[in-house]
């Protein structure tokens, strides 16, 4: 049955493998199940927290909503696009929404343009639009996308491993601050301090040892030691975490979780927010402190960096998979599209921010991942995570960052079949390549591959190469990068 379901054979792959797969994404996704709470429960521009009640209570029902939408909607995308894709609440999205949208309106207003959001993309993908626009795109810069997504995620690990941090500022006198000269520094001050580095370097050449040695399950095998590792260094040290206050921090800490043995393993979810979207769906367009063209400008903003944000997650988990075709087109893109279309759409309803696809869903696919079946387990994972969520939090970022490096290093392989001698492919490739990682944002990198591209292309005279949407696209993402003074501009 799972044959025929999945094509396992057909990929190469066996049931084992897909499991293993499947694990190993959900335990580097894991943290968003942390992470999403502590950035949404914040109050509104009315003063209140997601949900109703203190921030306590906002956390403990936005973890819940954030562990349940992404295991349904990932399930979704094995069981429809037979892709190795996991979603869950997008990390710079939700900050968007908490920050530029919710402050300035109510919870169920900022969500309800999210769910809008998502209507919207997914009429685009009924459309055709959307999978028009991806063949558009050339298959180099496409390549490029690929390899551009794997230094962003190893420099992802790296920053939450606590490898390298952000400078500190240097402050001057009570009130100023000047910005430090370099952005990120080796470790604390440019050593490596604390336990949680010893963890993550001897999992990072636990995991390295065992893929040249061939062991099938390295990826999750180096995963489970770090988190044992880290239990047995926590219990003998008492380590603690990094943030200690709002304005003190212990950089010898954990990143997010404390792998502690919790005094209890189950726990009962709460669902409090779902049909938050709903609620005052239009509100944010009839508000005073938003206006229409600014909750126009705010859905845009959203949707371009989904729309974007998935395209290049999708283009290299399926070349990193060998699910491409000799044009660099993913098969089966418009299912694919169309689940994470409804994934932005699910997480506004749900209150917990829009659902996109996670690029840690690379590193299941370096454990041999090439079908839906592995999503469905990650889903799985997730759904059990709403009770188990003491037992997910046991697992530090420095136990499962690892993979993210060892991925980094499989999807970066690709740059080789970059034809670097053409300028109009080889400076925009080398612009998405490096702006993904250095500006923290898939879709910037994007959007500079793309205009430099077009551009290029017209000084060289041929203009006639380039796809008619990649001028409509371009012009687009200059909508895109200039939306903070245009904002500023409609006031």
């Amino acid at each position: 049955m799972l044959e025929s379901l999945f094509k396992i054979s057909e990929r190469k792959s066996s049931v084992g493998q897909e499991i293993r797969g499947g694990l190993v994404t959900f335990f580097t996704m894991a943290y968003i199940v942390a992470l999403n709470p502590l950035i949404l429960a914040t109050t509104d521009g009315a003063g209140q927290f997601i949900g109703g009640g203190d921030r306590t209570n906002a956390i403990v029902i936005v973890a819940a909503g954030t562990a349940l939408i992404a295991g349904l909607l990932t399930i979704l995308m094995g069981a429809v696009a037979n892709f190795p894709l996991a979603l869950a609440t997008g990390l710079g999205l939700n900050t968007f929404v908490a920050v530029s949208i919710a402050k300035n309106s109510t919870w169920a207003q900022a969500m309800g343009l999210v769910l809008i959001e998502g209507i919207v993309i997914l009429i685009l993908v009924l459309t055709g639009f959307r999978v028009a626009v991806f063949k558009a795109i050339p298959s180099p810069l496409k390549v490029a996308i690929s390899v551009g997504i794997g230094l962003f995620i190893a420099l992802i690990g790296l920053v939450d491993a606590g490898f390298v941090r952000r400078t500190p500022n240097v402050v001057w006198g009570s009130t100023n601050s000047k910005p430090s000269a370099v952005p990120l520094e080796l470790g604390d001050g440019g050593q490596l301090v604390g336990w949680p580095i010893v963890v993550f370097a001897l999992g990072l050449f636990l995991t390295i040892i065992l893929m040249v040695r061939k062991v099938k399950g390295a990826i999750l095998i180096g995963i489970v030691v770090s988190t044992i590792l880290a239990v047995i260094l926590e219990n003998a040290f008492k380590v603690g975490n990094s943030f200690v206050s709002p304005t003190e921090s212990n950089p010898r800490g954990w990143g997010l979780n404390t792998p502690m043995i919790p005094d209890s393993l189950v726990a009962t979810p709460r669902f409090d927010t779902l049909g938050l979207g709903f609620e005052d769906i239009f509100g944010a367009f009839t508000n005073a402190k938003t206006g229409f063209l600014a909750a126009l400008l705010l859905v845009f903003t959203l949707l371009l960096a989904d729309f974007f944000d998935t395209m290049g997650t999708m283009t290299a988990i399926g070349n990193q998979a060998g699910l491409t075709d000799s044009e660099g087109n993913v098969q089966s893109a418009n299912k694919i599209l169309i689940v994470d279309s409804i994934a932005a759409a699910a997480g506004g309803a749900a209150g917990v921010s829009s659902n996109t696809s996670y690029i840690e869903s690379a590193s299941g696919v370096g454990e041999g991942a090439r079908t839906g079946l592995a999503s469905i387990v990650t889903g799985i994972c997730f759904l059990l995570t709403t009770f188990l969520a003491p037992l997910v939090a046991v697992i530090p970022y420095e136990a499962a960052t690892p993979a993210l490096l060892v991925v980094g290093f499989l999807m970066m392989a690709q740059v080789k079949s970059i034809d670097w001698q053409d300028l109009g492919i080889g400076i925009p490739a080398f612009l998405t390549i490096i702006l993904m990682p250095f500006s923290y944002n898939i879709s910037v990198g994007i959007g500079a591959g793309f205009v430099s591209h077009v551009v290029i292309r017209a000084v060289q005279g041929r203009s006639k190469d380039v796809h008619p949407l990649l001028w409509v696209v371009s012009l687009l993402f200059m909508v895109y990068f200039l939306s903070s003074p245009i904002r500023s501009w409609i006031g």
